[in-house]
């Protein structure tokens, strides 16, 4: 296959192991080039990677004809101007979690790719790796019966301690949900399917919060977003689920994601990551197994929904982190707020229907039709 050549918008804190594993472990994709709004950036990158190519700007990015996918993976309240302007470039877009910061930005972009022709998908992609798929694969063969409900917590104090620049995360288009819920989401409607409704409940416990992360260390940071989400989904096939994402708690085990079914139960891994372990209860035992993960991509694999859409874009197949996903997990992801506003419950309008699962590919960093 031909490779895809991708251009990179943006140079932020998570574009490491998207350079690493897209110009050393998928082989079906090539980095065009990249921009940042920081030149040292760009220079220490394109010298670390060996691209061949850095922008003076994201309209020169835009404008070169060798790009066929933008990643974009510019901050989250700069996705849906950034990720427009390149589908009105006529590049079809891969872009970080979240599609948009509201459901009517991200509607807009997805009615803008269809009238283009052009894809738009997006991530996590953690979903396509061993651990979400081996659980998919127990749920859908029937290991735990008929899914009846399920639980979903990531519980933290915040990445002001720890991120070097953490103050979009309490500006528009950040908070728990918004940052965190994606992949507790993507996972569910993978594994369950389509969200029907929902109902939530969203405080903001602190108005403020200290850095003490360097370089700003010390600097006040105004909580602009909900930052306790607490919400129940009721899924299409049944299944209701509840979910809680916080910056507000301490504690020492911020992930847990796990289906209930009517013949056992599953303890899936962190859904932040790629690999288990997988955790399965059934009845005739009483206690946890842990079951064997039986796909590739074990380790951080980010960059493996760009390559998915490369080979999309090759073959004519579908996208499996497509828009239709990211744009249902953002109509979730903002319902909560509108249904702890409303005091009610929110019946959703997105439809969603699961891509094919992962095939065993067979050689790592290829992927299957």
């Amino acid at each position: 296959m031909e490779k895809v050549k991708v251009g990179i918008l943006g140079l932020g804190a998570i574009s490491g192991i998207y350079l690493k594993n897209l110009t050393e472990l998928f082989k079906e994709v090539e980095v065009e080039g990249i921009y940042d709004l920081i030149p040292e950036k760009m220079e220490a990158a394109k010298k670390e990677y060996g691209i061949s190519k850095t922008y003076s700007s994201m309209e020169e990015l835009l404008k070169d004809p060798a790009i066929e996918i933008v990643l974009n993976l510019t901050r989250p309240f700069e996705h849906y101007d950034t990720t427009k302007a390149a589908l009105l470039a006529g590049k079809h877009v891969y872009s970080e979690k979240p599609l948009a910061a509201t459901y009517e930005e991200g509607k807009e972009l997805v009615r803008l790719a269809g009238e283009k022709g052009l894809l738009l998908g997006g991530a996590p992609d953690t979903f396509l790796g061993a651990g979400i798929q081996t659980c998919r694969k127990l749920i859908d063969d029937g290991f735990i019966g008929r899914p009846i409900g399920g639980c979903a917590r990531m519980i933290c104090h915040g990445h002001e301690s720890w991120h070097p620049a953490p103050e979009f995360y309490y500006q528009y288009g950040g908070g728990p949900m918004m940052d965190m819920g994606p992949y507790y989401l993507t996972a569910l409607v993978n594994m369950l399917g389509r969200v029907q409704g929902l109902t939530g409940i969203t405080s903001k416990s602190f108005e403020t919060r200290t850095v003490t992360s360097k370089p700003h260390y010390g600097q006040r940071v105004q909580v602009e977003v909900p930052t306790h989400v607490n919400g129940i989904l009721q899924f299409e096939e049944g299944a209701v689920v509840t979910i809680t994402t916080t910056f507000d708690v301490y504690y020492d085990n911020s992930a847990c994601l796990e289906i209930y079914g009517t013949k056992g139960t599953l303890k899936v891994p962190d859904p932040n990551g790629f690999g288990g372990p997988v955790l399965l209860l059934r009845p005739e035992e009483g206690v946890f197994r842990e079951i064997p993960l039986i796909f590739d991509y074990k380790e951080n694999s980010r960059g493996l929904g760009v390559a998915d859409m490369a080979k999309a874009l090759r073959t004519g197949r579908g996208l499996r982190a497509d828009v239709r996903q990211t744009l249902h997990v953002l109509e979730i992801m903002t319902a909560f707020e509108k249904s702890s506003q409303e005091g009610k419950l929110i019946m959703l309008e997105s439809p969603y229907q699961r891509e094919v699962a992962m095939q065993d590919e067979g050689i790592t960093g290829i992927l299957s039709l």
